[in-house]
């Protein structure tokens, strides 16, 4: 009933169309694995660029509303 691991085909181990995402998760680099997918995606590149500025707008409104920046 058990079937050892080391008996599947390499067929099973492989994931069609996820292959990149295999070796990613295997080499622990997801995270730059997503980075550069989310920049590849020109959605997914207007997002994180609306998310930078938004962020660094906020960063200077709180600068500048406790006294850090005078203007």
């Amino acid at each position: 009933m058990t079937e050892d691991k080391k008996t599947r085909s390499r067929d099973d181990k492989n994931w069609p169309g996820l292959s990149e995402l295999d070796r990613a998760l295997a080499e622990d680099r997801l995270t730059a694995y997503t980075w550069k997918k989310t920049w590849r995606d020109p959605w997914g590149r207007f997002g994180l660029i609306v998310f930078f500025i938004a962020f660094l707008a906020f960063a200077i409104f709180v600068a500048i509303y406790d006294g850090l920046i005078k203007i």
